[in-house]
């Protein structure tokens, strides 16, 4: 098989082709990055892997068109921040083109090469108003939803029927427009389209902010003591997420380019469930325990994009795919934790441009 990475120098996209690599060493890979994320640059050397790396944007037709033919293409590049468009780092123009506008252009190879389609979309498609809305409790040190009644939300998470009416985010927005012309082009040109909406991936070696990548800027910040905060809901950081190993997605993603059909398009939630979730207060008792004390302050402003609770539900995925998460959370922080001791500086390189 012959697979293309959109993004392959990203946390995501070089995690991807490295398993895919060791997994199945006959599959030619092929990978793009424009290489705009600080700290995207060192995953260049995927090159000696044999793995073949373009410089280029999915955002150029002319760059998409010049791409060899492949079987399958993995779309996992993206601005992935929340406050993408409003942070006054990126525009809501460049949003659009680059989440939105490179994916129709992936999406249009797939056409010219009958290739397959993997759009990694996000927990982020989901109603703001309608998490803000859930009514929480405190359980121990974490916010604990009180259950819906219907089928939006499970004992397990937010299942795939949650509402997904703005707003979202125009990260949210062009992932689900995104979403949406791929369906519509996998049916009208008869190609198989997969799309899981991850919850948050984390692992060593990501290039995490504030805004995205919490488990693995929250371990590197507390290690190299920078200064931390609990923003709103009090600034008590009963805030709660979960986190999926990108190994984990790579089996899945592996699993359905390996399962060819054209029938019915699939949309899956893909994330590590509540057996991997915790809160940012639980998270901050991990660090004390790992590196000893340290000092968090609290600010209570709200935000509009923050959000008490997101864990998804990926029973769809076990279902459709006999897949479930293999890495356990306590794993996961501490691979982090090991890869932020051997680089003390990591920060520095990823948010670099920030």
């Amino acid at each position: 098989m012959k697979v293309l990475i959109a993004g392959i120098c990203g946390f995501v996209g070089s995690s991807l082709a490295r398993w895919i690599l060791n997994s199945s060493p006959a599959t030619e890979i092929v990978g793009i990055d424009n290489l705009m994320r600080s700290g995207s640059e060192v995953n260049r050397h995927l090159g000696r892997l044999g793995i073949r790396v373009i410089h280029g944007d999915i955002r150029n037709r002319s760059d998409v068109e010049n791409l060899p033919a492949t079987e399958w293409i993995v779309d996992a590049a993206a601005n992935p921040s929340v406050l993408a468009g409003v942070d006054r780092r990126s525009s809501s123009r460049q949003v659009v083109e680059h989440n939105l506008l490179g994916s129709v252009n992936l999406l249009e190879h797939c056409v010219c090469h009958n290739a397959g389609f993997t759009l990694l979309s996000t927990s982020r498609v989901y109603s703001i108003k309608h998490l803000k809305n859930l009514k929480m409790q405190i359980n121990g040190r974490r916010f604990v939803p009180e259950l819906a009644g219907d089928r939006s939300i499970s004992n397990s998470g937010i299942t795939e029927q949650f509402p997904t009416t703005a707003p979202i985010s125009f990260y949210g927005a062009t992932k689900l427009a995104s979403e949406v012309l791929a369906l519509e082009y996998g049916n009208a040109f008869n190609f198989p389209v997969r799309i899981n909406r991850c919850g948050v991936v984390a692992g060593a070696g990501q290039f995490g902010t504030a805004e995205q990548g919490i488990f693995s800027y929250w371990v590197h910040a507390w290690h190299a003591k920078h200064s931390l905060r609990y923003t709103g809901f009090n600034g008590q950081g009963l805030q709660v997420r979960d986190a999926l190993h990108p190994d984990d997605l790579a089996d899945l993603v592996w699993r359905q380019m390996n399962y060819r059909d054209n029938g019915q398009e699939r949309i899956c939630n893909v994330s590590g469930g509540l057996a991997n979730s915790m809160s940012l207060l639980e998270l901050s008792d991990w660090c004390t325990d790992r590196f000893g004390a340290g000092k968090v302050g609290e600010d209570s402003r709200e935000r509009p994009f923050d959000l008490p609770w997101i864990v998804l539900d990926s029973a769809r995925a076990e279902t459709l795919w006999k897949w479930r998460p293999s890495r356990t959370l306590p794993s996961i922080l501490s691979e982090i934790s090991e890869h932020a001791i051997a680089n003390p500086s990591w920060l520095d390189l990823s948010s670099s441009n920030s």
